[in-house]
């Protein structure tokens, strides 16, 4: 048996939707998970972010993912999400957030004047 691949669909909240990403997961929750199963997926998980929700999905084949993702259910479902023009993402891997941003402390560049120099002996 292969590895399975892992796919993500993110959905975003909108300012100007009527409706959540927590709403629409509740909306097409069950007839996604009905499509996966019969259609071979391995695994799913939902996961619920501040900033709307994720759908991780796993199919032991590309194949699977992209003919699950064609089904009529699904682009029905995915055209309906909250905001259709930039709130929906779809990529390989994990989704969701790498935890809350950190800025990164500035580096002291290297210069000549702070390297020690060795005294002459």
């Amino acid at each position: 048996m292969t590895a399975a691949d892992w796919w993500s669909i993110e959905i975003l909240d909108a300012e100007h939707a009527e409706t959540s990403a927590a709403a629409w997961r509740d909306a097409y929750a069950q007839t996604l998970a009905e499509s996966l199963v019969t259609n071979g997926a391995a695994s799913w998980e939902w996961f619920e972010h501040s900033w709307g929700v994720v759908l991780e999905v796993a199919f032991a084949e590309e194949r699977d993912w992209l003919l699950w993702k064609a089904l009529p259910g699904t682009r029905a479902a995915l055209d309906a999400v909250p905001d259709a023009l930039t709130g929906l993402l779809i990529h390989r891997g994990h989704g969701g957030s790498s935890g809350t941003y950190v800025p990164r402390a500035p580096r002291v560049s290297p210069t000549a004047d702070r390297v020690a120099v060795p005294e002459p002996g």
